[in-house]
């Protein structure tokens, strides 16, 4: 072990000596023989942390991997915080899992120490959504829950996500209360793994129910869908957990003509038929299409593995197949939910809705045009859902969302839900084709009334111990140096959020950001962009948001400007040199 750091070989060497199993010990063993010193320094050099999705990782053995003993750390320093902030109370908690490999071994063992803890298990029978274990957090008053999932990340990766009792991500100061628990979990001994078998009880199709009931209630335009009942739909669960429920909301909501991506229902947390199972990739989404183009569909649908994100694809006015960004699906979905409440005369001026400051700002513009309150948030669905519980029977929130495919639509959760998302994408969808238009058309006409915002991610991958400082001292290098053009337009502000100031760089003025301290950077120009500079906190990337803005005179001329954008965006991109 002469050429790992001492610290490593510290972690190392407690993992070879201490409680854990023989498989575990020959894999490292193994790897020590076989000089793999790189790979021993990754899976040992820290502990996972909670990110902003909280704990996620490639599946191995160390501490910075996921496994039995990195899951039973967290979930004992999770059972031990809950039985500090409710004491003498009997504390529930519900799991699901998605179809993950590994995820339904994993999540037995975190249901296995929680019952060992004294702790009363909700755990579902079979994968379900990540948007119904919150959902049935509330529903079955737990004080916290769990769910198996590595979102949209690839096959080799897992996570942990934990939820508070409003069945939402847990939030400062209780995320650092619970790593802070976690990390007073030393050594395999201080976790309890003795199953307690009258703690957990089975749940699964009443919660179904509920669940679905709360959906169909959502539904705004009823009789545009019973006249466009028959519209087609292509939907596929990229092999995951959006097979179990999206299906059944469709044919609730009263579509009767959804064609299933047969391949990509099965079941597999190998993901034979994509490379990623991300709805963001074209890939993702390309099976259904296929399909899509067979049999002459007006709209195609497909979630991510533990169905909390939902991509699309529609025609546009050439006939050609298109896939919208989280951006364009977000804001159509709300400027649609705006529209339908206002037509409906549900509007009173105590309603809101709820955005991250990384996705479309046209959201503001179309939120203030309805005079509805709009919110901006730090990225992460966990602040929507925070926001949400303090206005809880206040204020009435009728939807939010963030750029990389989550949405939500109504109070029944405190996450992302592609469910409501898909259901209430294929109502919009039905919608306009009653008036005689279609999503793409919609859009643009959007853009017409509002203006034409256009964003492009790009995430720079970073792996590793070397790759994590690299984006540190990017971060740095930004601070130290702002830019000051990007795109041929003069920075004015920068946002930095870690120190929660906003500075006018021409006349020097400061003031202050009411949000949470991150770890993010907004360079906002003279003319309207804005861009935005964010490591993730669930992955070993670098993102950089770019969003630009003009005005559109007309449909017609939808594409020039399309184009123009773009050019601006490939400019500003090569000013940050990425």
């Amino acid at each position: 072990m002469s050429t790992l750091e001492s610290y490593v070989k510290e972690k190392i060497n407690n993992w070879l000596n201490g409680g854990y199993d023989e498989s575990t010990k020959s894999t490292i063993r193994t790897m020590l023989e076989n000089e793999q010193f790189t790979e021993l320094t990754d899976a040992f050099y820290k502990d996972l942390e909670f990110g902003t999705g909280g704990l996620r990782g490639i599946m191995g053995v160390g501490s910075n991997r996921v496994n039995k003993y990195t899951f039973g750390a967290a979930t004992q320093g999770l059972s031990n915080f809950l039985k500090k902030i409710y004491p003498d109370q009997k504390i529930k908690v519900a799991i699901a899992y998605d179809c993950r490999n590994n995820s339904d071994s994993l999540a037995q063992v975190v249901a296995d120490v929680f019952s060992a803890n004294g702790i009363y298990v909700y755990f579902f029978e079979a994968l379900r959504p990540t948007p119904e274990l919150s959902f049935a957090i509330r529903e079955l008053n737990c004080q916290s829950g769990v769910v198996l999932t590595a979102s949209h990340n690839p096959k080799e990766y897992n996570g942990f996500k934990a939820y508070g009792s409003d069945g939402g991500q847990f939030v400062a100061p209780y995320d650092k209360m619970v790593m802070e628990e976690v990390q007073k979990i030393r050594n395999v001994e201080d976790i309890n793994f003795d199953r307690v078998d009258e703690n957990i009880e089975i749940i699964g199709k009443k919660i179904d129910d509920r669940f679905l009931e709360e959906l169909v209630k959502l539904s705004v335009s009823k009789e545009a869908i019973r006249r466009q009942k028959d519209i087609s739909i292509v939907f596929s669960p990229i092999h995951g957990t959006g097979g179990v429920s999206v299906p059944p909301a469709l044919e609730a909501y009263g579509f009767e003509k959804v064609t299933l991506v047969k391949e990509q229902m099965v079941v597999d947390g190998n993901f034979p038929t994509v490379v990623y199972p991300n709805p963001e990739e074209q890939d993702a989404l390309s099976m259904a299409m296929t399909k899509a183009k067979e049999i002459d569909a007006e709209l195609v649908m497909a979630t991510d593995p533990d169905a909390d994100r939902v991509g699309i694809a529609v025609k546009n006015d050439k006939g050609e197949w298109i896939l919208f960004n989280g951006n364009m699906t977000g804001t159509l979905i709300i400027n649609y939910m705006l529209t339908a409440w206002k037509n409906a005369g549900k509007l009173t001026g105590n309603q809101y809705i709820v955005k991250t400051i990384v996705i479309s700002y046209l959201i503001d513009r179309i939120a203030k045009s309805y005079g509805v309150e709009c919110y901006n948030t730090l990225t992460g669905f966990k602040y929507i859902g925070e926001l949400m519980t303090g206005f809880e029977g206040k204020k009435e929130f009728i939807v939010g969302g963030e750029e990389s495919y989550g949405y939500l639509v109504g109070e029944h959760v405190r996450d992302k839900d592609a469910v409501v998302s898909s259901v209430i994408i294929a109502e919009m969808a039905a919608y306009y084709k009653d008036q005689g238009s279609s999503l793409f058309e919609a859009l643009v006409e959007m853009y017409v009334e509002h203006g034409f915002f256009k964003e492009r991610l790009v995430s720079v991958t970073k792996k590793g111990k070397a790759g994590a400082e690299e984006i540190q001292q990017m971060m740095k290098d930004f601070r130290n140096n702002t830019p000051k053009t990007l795109g041929g337009s003069k920075v004015v502000v920068l946002k930095d959020y870690k120190s929660q100031q906003e500075k006018n760089l021409e006349t020097g003025e400061v003031t202050s950001i009411d949000l949470p301290e991150a770890n993010v950077l907004q360079f906002i120009t003279e003319d309207g962009g804005i861009i935005s500079a964010r490591p993730s906190g669930t992955e070993p990337k670098i993102k950089f948001y770019c969003s630009v803005n003009t005005d559109l005179k007309s449909a017609d001329r939808y594409y020039e400007t399309d184009a123009s954008l773009d050019f601006v965006i490939d400019a500003i991109l090569k000013d940050l040199g990425v």
